[in-house]
């Protein structure tokens, strides 16, 4: 190499030319202002040129060649020409050549012994120059021999100093570092090799092995730059090579397989290129803040079914989802000829087509796909019969890749491919992992168009998490879980109840299509259901399997929605869900699904409480289905059975049956058919023991695994609810339900289940007392009428536009109005909204609370001051444009 290279990208040295660069450097006498000016001037370039579409390789490029020169120019500022032992060197990304606006310019300082003394003082006036003209670097000074000390101990090191290049100085020294990193000499290639794929290993699971999750990290995310790096690492630590496009010429990729991956590379470019030039920062995340603006940047517009940044997503996760095939390829290739070069033993046939070899399943001929093109099927199921089998070899899996196109409407109808597929679901055993490896290999969307139009589909919300395709996925895995020994103790209940299920299958297919027609506009589970059904027949169910399958896929909210949306202590909602639901084997399954649903959509949405309302809810229809349908159990009856087993708990504290009940004839119904029998037994102690002096009674603690339990009991005061949810709020909790009830001699009997703000579990006592004691400050107070929640609206929310939509039906059987809302959340949304109902004159009964990502779903049950439902609809009207003006102003 030459004592100063140039790059051999002529386009980036056609952008900033060396020559144009020294020129403005002279011009300006090399001062301060003039290097100040040039790097400007070089940014406003680049973004102008982004705008008209350059490749982002020139982009990278130029934005290096430009900082290349502007270190040389300020080396040669301040260091003699003549001087020798020291370099100045260029590493990791930056070595490379490819910088964005504010990517780290990593440079080592190589020195020989006493050169470094020797130019000390002219060194650290080159550094402060470097941060006076805004030049920020990350530096590193070390010897030839400290270089190969930390080389050794660090695979970063060894990582970073094989993109070394020579910016300037001492061209010899230099040549010996790179003489002393060879892989004779440290780090031998397969040791080298198994370190970069253990990084790679250790770096998606920080990303849950998953670059589809809602705010991806452009550069570290599976899929992702980094991936691409790794590859390059190898490469250039295996052949010595200088570009990825020698793997080409080695043969190790085609031509087509190369363009993919320089265009996957060039895309995720001018991704990162986009955010650090809208953030003005190294920024590699696609937050939420930026999604929109990139998508208009990179031309895509709204249409009738999908947003304009839910298309440019789409294409992001489809480049991701391609750039880790190709990965998994390259890295198994170079396993095979790095870790094993020569084949281990003869192959072991399977059958006609396929074979393993060293435990690698492999085709017997290439044109295996070609000839039987159903053969892309079979790969999978016999992943999923041999599970000792590792994997796939490359060869093969480039066959794959090669050849998924070749499956058309003849394929997809024929028996070959229906029988192998089906027989997927049937086998169950690593359905999930190999279900994934299709869809990784575009397999899956091959055989089924409907599954290759939701690959890398997004829902520009904060409640979806995954891509359409990786959550339905997850969902199947979930509901496979349940049925393995392993998992059993992560829901067992939901084991006892798949332990029912006398088709599985039938389970994991509802699962598959269960989301299938999303982005097709109209009700996905409607549409969704005709495909799935047709599926079934098309593979050779039974029409009572298919129908069966059709409706968990047209009905997989319906029990979701139940649970947190209505009032599961009135008899009515449980007869009329067990009505829609029919029969015990339609539960049983809709159960196990909408767990494997509601875990597979949100991390964050599984807690203690919603498990706690869907099994209510199932035990409860099971209790309908025993009884039959058209007897079902009362309210009375149901209160009494709780009161029962609260009775039999209350003995053992020493509380007689006459004391509970004579207390307890202050109490209506309601209340005992919303609480256990454990918090009955909770409650009345307290009640019995307090005094006036006592009220008001706040009792904090976790009950039965429903999460934590707030239980409130005072006299009836102006504005308890909102006080009560705003201290709540304020103490940054969430709130999962809120049941209320007033007897009536003028006593408030209100619960509250909350749970910490990142919806965690509350586990220390230290937090039971606070919750406690902030709450009895401000109720005890009767100077207080309001709460103001001093908490920001979190950053993600604001990018959200929720309109307020209000909806009002009438409970006719318990006299009582029905207000449904959806909102955007917000911190003390539940105080808002009673102060309003407090100034309006109108009593809450119950709520139901959901917070669904950046929305707020919440049903209020409410009465006018005389306990009678609200019919008026002027006052209704009212009611509803009063909350739009309250809760649709900026909460900023």
């Amino acid at each position: 190499m030459g004592a100063e290279i140039d790059l051999a990208d002529e386009q980036a040295a056609g952008i900033f030319s060396a020559a144009r660069i020294r020129s403005r450097l002279t011009q300006g006498g090399h001062s301060i202002a003039a290097f100040r000016d040039t790097l400007a001037w070089g940014r406003e370039r680049l973004h102008s040129l982004f705008y008209e579409g350059l490749p982002a390789d020139s982009l990278v490029h130029a934005r290096s060649h430009l900082v290349d020169e502007v270190l040389r120019a300020s080396w040669h500022k301040f260091l003699p020409d003549a001087a020798s032992g020291i370099a100045l060197v260029a590493v990791g990304g930056y070595g490379r050549a490819e910088l964005l606006p504010h990517s780290d310019i990593d440079i080592l300082l190589l020195h020989q012994d006493g050169a470094l003394e020797e130019y000390r003082s002219a060194l650290e006036q080159m550094t402060a120059f470097g941060w006076d003209i805004g030049l920020e670097v990350g530096q590193s000074v070390r010897t030839v021999a400290e270089c190969v000390a930390e080389a050794e101990k660090d695979i970063t090191v060894i990582t970073n100093l094989l993109e070394a290049r020579l910016l300037t100085g001492d061209a010899a020294l230099f040549e010996q570092m790179q003489a002393a990193l060879t892989p004779d000499k440290l780090w031998p290639v397969k040791d080298f090799f198994e370190a970069k794929k253990a990084e790679q290993q250790a770096r998606h699971r920080k990303y849950d092995d998953t670059g589809y999750k809602l705010e991806p990290n452009v550069k570290e995310s599976p899929g992702g730059l980094r991936d691409i790096h790794t590859i390059g690492w190898v490469t250039k630590r295996y052949f010595g090579a200088q570009t990825l496009g020698e793997l080409r010429e080695r043969g190790f990729l085609t031509q087509q397989e190369c363009n993919e991956l320089f265009a996957g590379q060039d895309f995720l470019w001018r991704v990162r290129f986009a955010l650090h030039m809208l953030t003005g920062r190294h920024e590699d995340r696609l937050l939420f803040d930026h999604q929109i603006r990139v998508a208009e940047l990179f031309g895509y517009e709204d249409d009738d079914k999908n947003r304009a940044v839910e298309q440019f997503m789409q294409l992001y996760y489809r480049t991701i989802k391609s750039l880790s095939c190709l990965n998994d390829m390259l890295l198994q290739l170079f396993e095979e000829a790095i870790i094993h070069p020569l084949p281990g033993g003869e192959p072991i046939a399977l059958n006609p087509r396929f074979q393993v070899r060293s435990g690698y399943l492999e085709a017997r001929t290439d044109d295996i796909f070609q000839r039987y093109p159903w053969a892309l099927i079979e790969v999978f199921l016999l992943l999923q019969q041999h599970p000792k089998i590792e994997g796939i070899r490359a060869q093969t899996l480039r066959l794959i890749l090669r050849d998924g196109r070749l499956i058309n409407d003849q394929v997809r109808q024929s028996v070959q491919a229906r029988s192998l597929f089906i027989e997927m679901f049937r086998e169950g055993r690593g359905l999930t992992r190999n279900l994934r490896r299709m869809n990784r290999y575009n397999v899956l969307g091959h055989y089924l168009p409907a599954f290759g139009r939701i690959v890398g589909l997004m829902q520009y919300d904060l409640f979806h998490t995954l891509t359409v395709d990786e959550h339905i996925l997850y969902v199947v895995r979930n509901a496979r879980r349940m049925a393995m020994q392993r998992f059993r103790q992560e829901l067992p209940f939901c084991s006892q109840v798949m332990d029912r299920l006398a088709k599985p299958e039938l389970l994991y297919l509802a699962a598959f299509w269960h989301d299938m027609a999303k982005g097709q506009g109209g009700d996905h589970s409607a549409l969704g259901a005709d495909e799935a059904e047709r599926f079934c027949l098309d593979h050779g169910l039974s029409h009572s399997d298919a129908a069966l399958v059709r409706w968990l896929v047209q009905n997989h909210l319906l029990m979701s929605l139940t649970a947190q949306k209505q009032d599961l202590g009135d008899p009515n909602v449980i007869a009329e869900f067990a009505r829609l639901v029919a029969t015990r084997q339609r539960l049983d399954y809709l159960y196990l699904l909408t767990c494997a649903d509601i875990r597979g959509t949100n991390p964050a949405l599984w807690n203690a409480w919603r498990d706690s309302l869907l099994k209510e809810l199932y035990n409860l229809s099971v209790r309908t289905f025993e009884r039959g349908i058209d007897n079902p159990l009362h309210a009375e009856e149901r209160s009494a059975e709780i009161r029962t087993k609260a009775l039999a708990l209350l003995e053992s504290q020493g509380i007689g049956r006459e004391r509970a009940e004579t207390e307890w004839k202050r109490f209506d119904d309601d209340y005992f058919v919303r609480q256990t029998p454990e918090e009955l037994t909770w409650h009345l102690p307290a009640i019995l023991s307090a005094q006036e002096q006592d009220l008001p009674l706040v009792l904090v603690a976790s009950i039965g695994g429903r999460g934590t339990s707030v239980f409130i009991y005072t006299r009836d005061r102006d504005h308890l609810f909102g006080l009560s949810t705003g201290v709540l709020a304020r103490l940054g909790l969430n709130i999962l339900d809120a049941r209320l009830h007033t007897t009536d001699d003028g006593f408030v009997l209100d619960s509250y289940v909350v749970m910490e703000g990142d919806n965690t579990p509350i586990t220390q006592p230290i937090r039971f007392d606070e919750i406690r004691d902030a709450l009895r400050k401000v109720l005890s107070d009767p100077e207080v009428s309001t709460i103001d929640v001093n908490r920001r609206v979190p950053q993600r929310l604001k990018h959200f536009n929720t309109p307020t939509n209000v909806h009002f039906s009438q409970d006719d059987t318990r006299g009582r109005t029905i207000l449904e809302l959806v909102t955007a959340d917000q911190p003390g949304l539940l105080s808002i909204i009673g102060r309003v109902f407090q100034k309006r004159g109108i009593l809450l009964n119950a709520a139901k609370i959901g917070t669904i990502g950046e929305r707020a779903e919440d049903v209020f049950y409410v009465t006018d001051r005389m306990h009678r439902p609200i019919v008026d609809e002027h006052a209704l009207d009212d009611l509803r444009e009063v909350l739009i003006r309250t809760l649709d102003r900026d909460p900023a």
